[in-house]
């Protein structure tokens, strides 16, 4: 089967497991699990099709342990926070109690599970653009590989950092001013792990463009092909839902409007003026 139908087919059969999942369980948080394993599957797909097909298939093979390692530390952070537990996402219970139920069920099927799981497809077709554009590794391989792995370590930290607040928090019974993270990279972004996540689909996707540009692909169709959609549209996702989350968190913490005014909202940046003060551990 060609590697690009099997990964739709794989789509098509997980996206409908999440569906009745979320019908049966009453649980609207079976996408979010599925999210750190999916596009590791798909990714590994196009990579043993390239190397099946006998071509060079090193770098399809270099995106496949970059996304293994993606997958696999999203899925640990995901995993001590409660998530394969049962446990669903805050977000969509806020939204079921301003729904109808017919609306949140089509916002279920439509949304949580149609879209998302789409888009989760989206982001790894720059292996396919690998694939379809084999050519050896080059030096801007080994530099969007190491952007992707130094976008990983940021990530990391920052969950790190915030797993260690809340774990504090919990301690502290549940109240620790100012409710949410504000020091070591939360004081230069409010969402740093927002930040790395999205920017790595951002390099997995120049190393599929770099392998259409090092075959032969001009401008137009290598180093801008169409399989950056994916990651743009992870972009809107992750900028939509950070808007929501921050309406929730402002709504329940008065000191985020301050943190709010002096603080990036994704990129780090030197914060404007004082951030809120966090008290020591």
């Amino acid at each position: 089967m060609d590697p690009l139908a099997l990964v739709l087919v794989t789509a098509g059969i997980a996206s409908a497991a999440c569906w009745i999942l979320s019908l049966l369980t009453r649980d609207t948080s079976w996408v979010d699990r599925a999210w750190s394993l999916v596009p590791v599957a798909y990714v590994w797909i196009f990579a043993i099709a390239g190397l099946a097909k006998g071509v060079d298939a090193a770098r399809l093979v270099l995106m496949a342990l970059l996304v293994t390692a993606w997958g696999a530390r999203l899925t640990f952070n995901f995993a001590r926070k409660g998530g394969y537990t049962g446990m669903e996402d805050y977000r969509w219970a806020i939204l079921r109690g301003r729904m109808r139920p017919w609306q949140f069920q089509l916002f279920n099927l439509l949304f949580i599970v149609a879209y998302q799981m789409a888009l989760l497809v989206l982001i790894t077709l720059p292996a396919n653009v690998a694939l379809q554009h084999p050519a050896p590794l080059t030096g801007w391989d080994v530099v969007f590989a190491a952007l992707f792995l130094a976008l990983l370590v940021g990530e990391t930290i920052a969950d790190q950092q915030q797993w260690a607040f809340h774990q504090r928090k919990k301690r502290a019974g549940g109240t620790l001013a100012p409710g949410f993270a504000t020091t070591g990279l939360f004081r230069y972004s409010r969402h740093p792990n927002f930040f790395f996540e999205q920017s790595q689909w951002w390099a997995f996707y120049a190393l599929g463009a770099t392998a259409a540009v090092a075959s032969g692909a001009g401008f137009l169709g290598g180093a801008l092909n169409a399989s950056i959609l994916g990651a743009f549209l992870l972009s809107i996702l992750f900028i939509g839902s950070t808007i929501f989350t921050e309406s929730i968190t402002a709504s329940k913490y008065p000191a985020y409007a301050d943190y709010r005014r002096t603080t990036s909202m994704l990129v780090p940046w030197p914060p404007r003026t004082r951030p809120v003060a966090e008290p020591a551990a």
